[in-house]
Order: structure tokens, then sequence, then C-alpha cells
């Protein structure tokens, strides 16, 4: 993003659009601004994946319900547990544990095995909510997101580059574990 283009995202004059000023006054303000867009993002998606899964049929999910359950449908395989937290960057197994058992409970998942290992899968029921929820979202995002222009690999470059991020992030946290 050029000097010029900052401005205009940030308002004319009154330097990057944060959430926590103190943190943009360091040698990096717009990683601040990009910290703020996430969090903005991330809720917003979080609303998102919970409002579409109640139009799908379901409610009472919580938005990791849901991402384990997409995790769960995904390549129409069973999965195990350690599986899903390493795909969604989760290190508290609990909290997938306990997203499974109530999609389980909801009839969404079932357990398996697979050796030793407890495994997941989709259940008929399952299929079709996410079958649904994929419609919804084709509908009301897909089509929006389209309509203003944006481009597939400008989204597919953002992707990478979110990707890329969580690793420093993640890097980070373990060098602030070690202080």
């Amino acid at each position: 993003m050029t000097a010029d283009q900052s401005a205009h995202t940030s308002g004319e004059g009154l330097g990057p659009i944060v959430s926590s000023a103190h943190l943009a006054a360091g040698e990096m303000p717009s990683l601040s601004e990009f910290e703020f867009g996430l969090i903005l993002a991330s809720h917003a998606f979080h609303r998102w994946m919970v409002r579409c899964m109640q139009a799908a049929g379901v409610g009472g999910l919580s938005a990791l319900d849901i991402l384990v359950l997409h995790s769960v449908a995904h390549r129409d395989r069973p999965k195990k547990l350690a599986d899903i937290c390493l795909v969604l960057n989760i290190e508290d197994t609990h909290l997938v544990t306990y997203a499974v058992r109530k999609l389980q409970t909801r009839g969404l998942v079932a357990g398996g095995r697979a050796g030793n290992e407890k495994t997941v899968e989709m259940t008929a029921k399952g299929q079709a909510v996410c079958r649904r929820y994929f419609e919804i979202r084709e509908a009301l995002l897909v089509r929006a997101v389209k309509g203003i222009g944006f481009a597939a690999d400008v989204l597919s470059d953002d992707a990478a580059l979110l990707r890329a991020l969580s690793g420093h992030y993640d890097q980070a946290a373990r060098s602030a574990a070690s202080l």
C-alpha cells in the first residue's frame, strides 16, 4: 500500500485506523491497522457463520462448532481430532472435543475409530446441513462479493498473505511464552 493509499484509507491526516493507538506508535503502524481490520473481519466472519448456520436450520452452534463441522465435511472422509486441531490451528484439543460432542448430540457427525484413534465423520443430516449452508453462502455472500468486483486471484493472494502472517504470529507467541 502506498502512502497515498494509506492516507486515503485512514482519513486525510488522521493517521492509521487502529483500535490501539499505543501499539500503532511503534515502527510499523500498518501492522496495527492490519490487526484492527483482522479483528473486525474475524468478528464479522464468526457472526456470519452462526447466522448462516441458523438459516440452514441449525441454531445454537458457535463459530468454532461450525468450523469443526466444515472441517469434518472436508473431502468427505473421517477425521482424527488431532488433524482437525492441526488444520484449524487450535492448541486446546478439549475445545474441539467439546464441539464434536455438540455436533454428535445434534446428529451432524458420528464418532468412529481408525486403529486406536477416535475419528469423526459426517452423518447424512450433517451433509444436508452443509449443503444448505453452501447454498445460502453462494446466494448471500459469494454473489455479493463477486458483485463488487473482488478478483479471485487477489483474494487468493490475500489468503496466502494471511497464512504467512499466521506463522509469524505463532512464532512470536512461542517466543513470548519463553520470556
